[in-house]
């Protein structure tokens, strides 16, 4: 593997754990006792041990000092599983015990809305990291959806920064509550793929502030994350990984931030801009030719040179390994044993097959097509090559060797049992440049002719080997979609079985928003599977058999066509001669449909459920200085248990200055019984209502109207109530 091209990327808490988990500080990297430490051991060591923990002195590890008790640092991806083991190379090895906990992907993660989730992902994330001798887990990934073709979507998160900020801290108190660190990445606005390494991103400041540093910032000053990984591309024709007014100035000057800095695999490009800029900790440099000298990194023998002649101060190098060192002894590698984790228990197990139920979106279901009722089906039609496809080694980096992956077609079999008759047609080929196959397409008209039911598994797929497009590089590092079309003459398909049998359900896979109008008119059912992880098909088939009701809530818009997306209308993607505008600015996902009333196919936050919710009694209450309390009155209506992602945004009414016409300030997810009614609070503090002043350098929260839409969705607000700040 080409290390240019690679970047590294229990059960649920209950409600009074989990606040605990929120409300509690996390030890601080700085403590006296500690500092003092950390002082000592700098004075003991050479300048030739300083400077060998600051690069890599293997794939995915970085020097200690044995003889002063300092180990190694032992990083691995990746951020929905431990990636297979590499050892001290880049072969994988055999005979190991890396099979592990395959979890949803990130999408799927955020579409649950549930930070408590998050909380119980990070933690499987972290006892298997400290299980396989790990100390840093690279993830999570938190950059900002702009194109619905990014090929790393899958990985990430949201187009929303709030919802973003509240995944993202749930996730790293998990992780490092383990005594693990995480690594929070890729800092800043790696948003494609294809020219990630030599891109130069520009953006107005307010757009920088407003959408893609606010989950950064949540997660170093309420999440603590313990270590940040700088991303590919310039930013403002500087390299992120070496950017001054990134690292320097706002991630380590703003937001005080004490951990360790390190460079995505390959991302440091200058020594002294490097030094001085605030990397830390340099990883999988391709210098020279093989074997790989991990000396002549940039900041590896050079770095003793320029110590050495006076170019550079030992102090700039005592603080980089000062915030190495810190990282250490909070994470008990230093002086303290470390507890030995888990890995691959059914408790994790458990927790992967929870965030695939909660993070499935039903997106469509005309007459109440589904559920499916078990009782009545004697024999079920699952067609679709994504039906019996096997995800956990897809995708780049984040490839996880599953110990086991239960597919749609097994899920659906093992649910039914041996007393109904499941029959597969395969009805696609995953192929470079496929087309609709009327063979494939002729035999699942066949049985979906003669089935009780039919199920479509279709959508995007992993690529496994990303360094060129193979037959299937669509989600995976390395490489961006070249359309939103869905691949491989899937569309014939679905219009051939539709036409058999307009109640066939369709299932999209992958990792987002794909172009469904040539037959979205006419299905009837509709879900949006992710990548759901080594429990994925039992969770689908106990969504579409009822046993589970959906709650899932898009994380994402899903636009109509490409062309409607924002990164596509107003700005640019990928970049032009080496240069990407975000000419969007801050109108980036529903920010930019709802403001330019753009109908989407699926809106931000859109999600159906077996039951019904009623929304009433919204009201407002002074807490503070521009800080109020909402809350609605929700009743779970229908007949069946469920949970609703109750959904809070702030609409100014005529702002001073160019404002989205809302933006998520809070959200809840809320399980009712059928029958039951809660009240639900959020608190709006002065952020709610602020946007970035570009001239004042400050943000800003304008007196004037406001409107707090409560709802289930973007467009979909069910309640109002309006307020005067």
């Amino acid at each position: 593997m080409n290390k240019k091209v690679i970047g590294f990327a229990g059960s649920i808490l209950s409600s009074v754990l989990w606040l605990s988990v929120l409300t509690a500080q996390a030890q601080n990297l700085v403590n006296p006792k500690t500092e003092a430490k950390i002082t000592a051991l700098i004075k003991k060591m050479t300048l030739a041990e300083k400077v060998g923990m600051l690069h890599a002195n293997s794939s995915f590890t970085s020097a200690g000092v044995k003889q002063l008790g300092i180990p190694e640092l032992v990083t691995s991806d990746g951020p929905h599983g431990v990636r297979l083991e590499h050892g001290r190379g880049w072969t994988p090895l055999k005979n190991v015990n890396d099979a592990g906990t395959y979890l949803p992907t990130g999408n799927a993660l955020a579409a649950t809305w549930n930070p408590k989730l998050g909380y119980d992902f990070g933690a499987v994330l972290g006892s298997e990291a400290k299980f396989r001798g790990k100390d840093v887990i690279l993830g999570p990934g938190i950059n900002i959806i702009r194109s619905p073709l990014n090929g790393r979507n899958f990985e990430y998160q949201s187009e929303d920064p709030y919802l973003i900020a509240q995944m993202a801290v749930g996730y790293i108190k998990g992780v490092q509550d383990q005594g693990v660190s995480a690594s929070l990445k890729h800092f800043a606005a790696n948003n494609e793929e294809v020219d990630r390494g030599t891109v130069n991103v520009e953006m107005s400041e307010r757009a920088l502030r407003e959408i893609y540093l606010p989950g950064f910032e949540a997660a170093v000053k309420k999440g603590q994350v313990n270590t940040v990984m700088g991303a590919y591309n310039k930013f403002r024709g500087q390299y992120a990984t070496e950017n001054k007014y990134l690292i320097n100035d706002i991630l380590k000057g703003e937001w005080g931030f004490k951990g360790l800095v390190m460079s995505d695999w390959g991302a440091v490009h200058n020594t002294m801009e490097a030094l001085e800029n605030g990397t830390d900790l340099e990883m999988g440099s391709d210098l020279g030719t093989p074997p790989l000298k991990y000396s002549q990194f940039f900041l590896g023998d050079t770095v003793i040179t320029l110590v050495k002649n006076g170019k550079v101060p030992i102090t700039l190098i005592d603080d980089k390994v000062r915030r190495i060192l810190r990282v250490m002894f909070k994470t008990n590698m230093i002086g303290a044993k470390r507890t030995v984790g888990a890995y691959n228990t059914k408790a994790h197990q458990q927790t992967a097959l929870k965030v695939a139920e909660e993070g499935i979106v039903l997106l469509k279901n005309e007459d109440n097509v589904l559920p499916l009722a078990k009782e009545k089906i004697k024999s079920i039609a699952i067609i679709g090559q994504n039906a019996d496809r096997e995800n956990a080694m897809g995708g780049g980096s984040s490839q996880v060797k599953a110990k086991y992956e239960i597919t749609p077609l097994h899920g659906i079999k093992n649910l039914l049992g041996n007393g109904v008759n499941v029959q597969y047609a395969q009805g696609y080929k995953i192929a470079r440049n496929g087309q609709a196959d009327s063979a494939l397409i002729n035999e699942a008209v066949k049985i979906a002719t003669k089935a009780d039911a039919t199920v479509i598994f279709c959508g995007w797929t992993h690529g496994y080997d990303y360094k060129k497009w193979d037959d299937n590089a669509y989600d995976a590092e390395g490489v961006d979609k070249p359309d939103m079309d869905m691949p491989f003459g899937q569309n014939e398909l679905i219009k051939a079985v539709l036409k058999a049998n307009p109640n066939t359900i369709i299932v999209l896979m992958g990792g987002g928003p794909i172009d469904v109008r040539e037959w979205v008119g006419k299905s009837k059912a509709i879900i949006e599977g992710w990548y759901p992880g080594m429990e994925g098909g039992t969770a689908l088939a106990k969504v579409i058999f009822g046993e589970v009701n959906p709650s899932g809530k898009l994380p994402m818009t899903f636009p109509k066509k490409l062309e409607d997306s924002p990164a596509h209308k107003l700005g640019e993607f990928p970049g032009v001669n080496g240069v990407v505008h975000y000419k969007e600015d801050i109108f980036v996902g529903y920010r930019y449909f709802d403001t330019y009333k753009v109908e989407p196919q699926f809106p931000f936050g859109h999600g159906l459920s077996y039951t019904t919710f009623y929304y009433e009694n919204a009201a407002i209450q002074r807490t503070g200085d521009k800080q109020v309390t909402a809350s609605v009155t929700l009743k779970n209506t229908g007949k069946r248990d469920g949970a609703e992602v109750v959904q809070f945004y702030v609409e100014p009414i005529n702002p001073r200055v160019s404002r989205p016409r809302k933006e998520l300030k809070g959200f809840q997810k809320v399980f009712l019984k059928a029958g039951e009614t809660k009240t639900i609070k959020v608190v709006l503090n002065k952020d709610a209502f602020s946007y970035y002043d570009e001239k004042k350098k400050t943000w800003v929260a304008d007196n004037g109207k406001y409107l707090i839409a409560i709802g289930n969705s973007s467009k979909d607000i069910q309640v109002s109530k309006e307020l005067v700040l």
